[in-house]
């Protein structure tokens, strides 16, 4: 018999840690080869591992809710036989993947431990200092009285590397500004009316206030905790709105020639690919298109730098049956053909449903749609997925009257139409860009060629 160390595998990038969530088999139980053995949890995602090979497994060392870093073991696995020649070869691969990375994470993370100058892992208070934040903490001369006026934004208000970067720019800002005169302060007080409370007063009626409200929430209300992929979402529409400048513009699009198509030729693609085409797969290939056209939208910011992505890499939103939300990424979109896309496009949505993704099939996305439609709605204003900076919502395709230009004057017909939202970062996307952008997808859905037939 021969045992098999079972190890948190590589998790995609900047994943050092995950938790462990849910064992699916008790020790002694027998597993075979791709049977999920457990659900871990990433800051990105929750995912299940594998068992690599066929046999029983003799020894959990890694209990529910434990955290565990990139390349500890969790798990024993004992063989019945000895392993092949190819799955040795497959273990020691991994393996020395695995170390690549622990070496990668470890000297990065020595050489923030240099420049963190020594600093504690918390503040007075208790709030936890990553070794990178107090790397910039102490390069920056910041103390622990202002790190702890941060409200983080991180997992469990953990304090990001964009909080204190943050903190730095807000400081950077009030060094500018000029101080305004004691008397003028007073005067123009003063001249406004303006009566402020006296601390001590202010502080009993903020009390007051505080203690009062959950008396005023009905009994018949039930409090629901969020949940911690709820939080995650939270957080990161609220970074969203925080960071980015929003607008949204919109622009709608007779889709009749693409209906039409799809209608006609939807039921020989399933026979023939094996796949449903549903509008989704299209949507993604004419946004690849469109961005590959205008590549200053498939961009992000890094502080005062516009990062241009090399790679078109689309997101799409999509719904759990839990009520939750998460964005798998269709990698290099602009490579793939209608038939490829389609394929990506059913996979990633059925898998994720099934909470099957990997962390690296929800990272890496430089664009983000979101299909509005899928409920019947006609339109919506989406927040940006950050750090991208832009998304495209898309409405419901329906039959409207529409004015018709023809050689014999303006006639009314029935059409398919629908309306395509764009929110965008005015910070670095101004809006005649987002126009044409959306002109582009709107000349592309009107005039759609798969180029299959």
């Amino acid at each position: 018999m021969a045992r098999m160390n079972i190890i948190l595998p590589a998790m995609g990038e900047g994943v050092i840690e995950a938790t462990i969530n849910k064992w699916f088999v008790s020790e002694g139980s027998k597993v075979n080869e791709d049977d999920p053995l457990v659900e871990v949890a990433t800051d990105k995602v929750d995912s299940e591992i594998p068992s690599p090979a066929s046999g029983t497994l003799v020894s959990i060392l890694a209990g529910e809710g434990t955290i565990k870093k990139i390349g500890e073991i969790i798990a024993v696995i004992e063989d019945e036989i000895q392993y092949t020649t190819q799955v040795s070869e497959k273990v020691e691969k991994e393996v020395e993947r695995v170390r690549e990375t622990i070496d990668e994470i470890k000297a990065e993370k020595e050489e923030v431990e240099i420049v963190s100058g020594g600093m504690k892992s918390r503040t007075p208070s208790g709030k936890f200092l990553s070794p990178l934040v107090r790397s910039i903490a102490a390069r920056e001369k910041i103390t622990y009285d202002e790190l702890d006026k941060i409200t983080g934004t991180g997992m469990d208000g953990r304090i990001t590397r964009d909080d204190i970067l943050k903190l730095i720019e807000n400081r950077q800002k009030s060094e500018k500004e000029p101080e305004i005169p004691g008397s003028a302060v007073e005067s123009k007080k003063e001249s406004l009316s303006i009566t402020e409370p006296e601390p001590e007063q202010a502080t009993e009626e903020i009390k007051k206030e505080v203690a009062s409200s959950p008396e005023r929430r009905p009994e018949t209300d039930e409090v629901i905790p969020m949940g911690r992929v709820r939080k995650l979402i939270a957080e990161h529409m609220v970074m969203s709105k925080r960071t980015s400048p929003h607008v949204t513009s919109f622009i709608d699009a007779d889709v009749t020639k693409l209906v039409n198509w799809r209608n006609s030729y939807k039921e020989k693609f399933l026979q023939t690919e094996g796949q449903k085409l549903t509008l989704m797969p299209i949507f993604v290939d004419v946004v690849a298109r469109a961005l590959y056209e205008m590549p200053m939208i498939n961009i992000s910011v890094d502080g005062t730098n516009i990062i241009k992505r090399k790679n078109i890499n689309i997101g799409m939103a999509t719904a759990l049956p839990d009520g939750n939300l998460i964005v798998p990424v269709i990698k290099n979109a602009n490579e793939k053909n209608l038939t490829g896309l389609a394929k990506a496009v059913n996979d990633l949505a059925d898998r994720a449903r099934k909470n099957k993704l990997k962390p690296d099939e929800i990272s890496g996305g430089t664009f983000t749609i979101t299909n509005f439609g899928s409920y019947n709605n006609l339109a919506g204003t989406p927040i940006i997925n950050q750090p991208q900076a832009a998304i495209l919502g898309t409405g419901a395709v329906r039959k409207t009257p529409v004015v018709l230009e023809t050689a014999d004057g303006d006639v009314i017909a029935i059409r398919h139409v629908m309306i395509l939202s764009l929110s965008y970062d005015h910070r670095v996307i101004d809006g005649a860009l987002a126009g044409k952008f959306l002109h582009k997808v709107k000349g592309i859905l009107e005039n759609y060629s798969p180029g299959i037939e």
